[in-house]
C-alpha cells in the first residue's frame, strides 16, 4: 500500500534540484576529477564555515569520522571511551576499531541525550585515578578512560558545558558525534554565546547518509575540528597514510570522499538553514496539535538548546499498537533505537546486563519517530496527529469499558 504519509520522502528532496545535481555529475565527467580535488575542497571550506571551525576533512562516510577522529585525537588500543547506549552502533564501531573499549553511561530521561550527572558519576564512582597521571581508570575494564563522545541525538545538542568541564577536570578527550545534529546549536554559558554542534570539541563526526538534514546521494561524511594537527592527521588516515602521492607517512585506511559526492554536499548546504526552519516548524505545529492530548510524551528541547530535528520523537506506552494503527492509515513512522546497544548481542562480551542502564531501557521501549522532513505538508502533519488523537481516543474508550465491566 502506497503511504499517505511517508516518513521520510528522498523524492521530493531531490526533485527540486534534479537538473543542478545532474549537472554536477556533468562536471565530474568532463574534469574526470572523481576523487578530491576541487569539489571536495570546497565542500570542506563550506562546511567549516559553517559548523563555526577551522578545518573540516571529507571521508567517504560517518562511520569512518568518528573512528578517523578519535585515532587522530590520540584514542588507541587499550583505552576506554566513554558514550551512551542510546545511539546507532556506528558509534561504539568506531571506538572499538580504534582497538579502544566503549563503555556507557546512561541519559537524560527528557532530551535522550548524555547525562552530565551520570558522567559525572561514572567518574566518580566507577573508577580509580592513576596516583601519577590522575587518568581516571575504569574499575569495570581496568583501562584507562581517555575520552567521551556525546552523540548528539535526533537533532538536539548534547548539555555540553559540564561535560566540558568534567572532561578537562579528568584530562578526557571529548569528539563529538554530530551525525544527526547538522546546524544544531548549544548556548555555551561559560563562553555566553551560541555554539554549533562539532565545534566544541577535540574534534567532530558529521554523516552525510542521504536521509540526514543534509544528505549525500550516497555514502558520505566529514570531521570538524579546530585543531591542525588532527585535520591533518585525519587527511592522512583517509587516503592511506599519503602525505603525498606513494609516500606513505603512516598506514591508513582508503576513507576518501568522493567528489560528486562533495559537489551535491555543497549545493544542498546552500538549502540546508532553510530546511532546518521547515523542521523547527513542523516540529512547532506537531507541538501545538498534539500539546493537549494525554498517553504521549512530546520532544523536550531545553533552553540552551536549537534542534534542527533530524527526528521527531515521541514516547507512547503501547509504541507497537500505535505504529500498527498509523501503518494502518498509511502513515511511515520509525524506531530509533528500539534495542539499547549494552543489549545488543553484538556488544554480549562487554558484559552488561537488563536494568544496568534504566532510563534508556525505559525510553528504548516507548520511543516513536514521526514522519519528518522539509517538504512535509501541514495537511500530511495533520492526517498524522488524527490518526494519533484517533488511536488515544479508542484506547481511552476501550479503558473505560473495561473499568465499568470490572465494576
Amino acid at each position: 500500500m502506497k503511504s499517505k504519509v511517508p516518513f521520510l520522502d528522498l523524492a521530493g528532496a531531490h526533485a527540486e534540484l534534479e537538473e543542478e545535481l545532474v549537472g554536477i555529475f556533468r562536471s565530474a565527467i568532463e574534469s574526470a576529477c572523481f576523487i578530491g580535488g576541487p569539489m571536495v575542497e570546497g565542500l570542506e571550506k563550506d562546511f567549516a564555515d559553517f559548523s563555526g571551525t577551522k578545518y573540516c576533512v571529507g571521508v567517504s562516510n560517518g562511520t569512518d569520522a568518528l573512528r578517523f577522529a578519535l585515532m587522530a585525537a590520540g584514542v588507541g588500543a587499550a583505552d576506554c571511551v566513554v558514550t551512551v547506549p542510546n545511539t546507532f552502533i556506528a558509534t561504539t564501531e568506531a571506538i572499538s576499531q580504534t582497538q579502544a573499549l566503549p563503555e556507557f553511561v546512561d541519559i537524560d530521561e527528557r532530551t535522550y541525550n548524555m547525562d552530565p550527572a551520570r558522567l559525572r558519576e561514572y567518574l566518580e564512582s566507577q573508577c580509580d585515578r592513576d596516583p601519577i597521571t590522575r587518568q581516571p581508570i575504569s574499575r569495570r575494564s581496568g583501562r584507562p578512560v581517555t575520552a567521551v563522545v556525546p552523540v548528539h541525538l535526533y537533532g538536539q545538542t548534547v548539555e555540553m558545558d559540564p561535560i566540558l568541564e568534567l572532561a578537562e577536570e579528568y584530562n578526557l578527550i571529548v569528539v563529538e558525534d554530530s551525525c544527526q545534529a547538522h546546524g544544531a546549536e548549544y548556548y555555551s554559558h561559560k563562553e555566553q554565546s551560541w555554539k554549533k554542534a562539532g565545534s566544541m570539541g577535540r574534534a567532530a563526526a558529521f554523516s552525510f547518509y542521504p536521509g540526514k538534514n543534509l544528505g549525500a546521494c550516497g555514502e558520505a561524511g566529514a570531521v570538524t575540528t579546530n585543531d591542525q594537527e588532527i585535520a591533518r592527521k585525519v587527511r592522512l588516515l583517509r587516503d592511506h597514510g599519503q602525505a603525498e602521492k606513494y609516500y606513505h607517512d603512516i598506514e591508513g585506511y582508503n576513507g576518501r570522499l568522493d567528489a560528486i559526492q562533495a559537489g551535491i554536499l555543497q549545493l544542498k548546504l546552500r538549502h540546508l538553514s532553510d530546511g532546518n526552519c521547515k523542521r523547527r516548524a513542523h516540529a512547532e505545529a506537531y507541538q501545538e496539535m498534539l500539546c493537549a492530548a494525554d498517553g504521549m510524551v512530546l520532544p523536550f528541547e531545553p533552553r540552551w538548546a536549537r534542534a534542527v530535528y533530524h527526528l521527531y520523537v515521541m514516547r507512547v506506552r503501547d509504541r507497537e499498537q500505535l505504529r500498527t494503527h498509523l501503518a494502518a492509515a498509511g502513515i511511515g513512522t520509525g524506531i530509533h533505537y528500539p534495542i539499547p546497544l549494552h543489549l545488543q548481542k553484538a556488544y554480549r562480551a562487554l558484559g552488561y546486563c537488563k536494568g544496568d542502564f534504566p532510563v534508556t531501557e525505559r525510553v528504548a521501549a516507548e520511543i516513536l519517530s514521526l514522519p519528518m522532513y522539509p517538504e512535509l505538508s501541514r495537511a500530511e502533519q495533520e492526517c498524522v496527529v488524527e490518526n494519533i488523537l484517533a488511536y488515544l481516543d479508542l484506547q481511552a474508550r476501550v479503558g473505560t469499558n473495561q473499568e465499568e465491566s470490572v465494576a
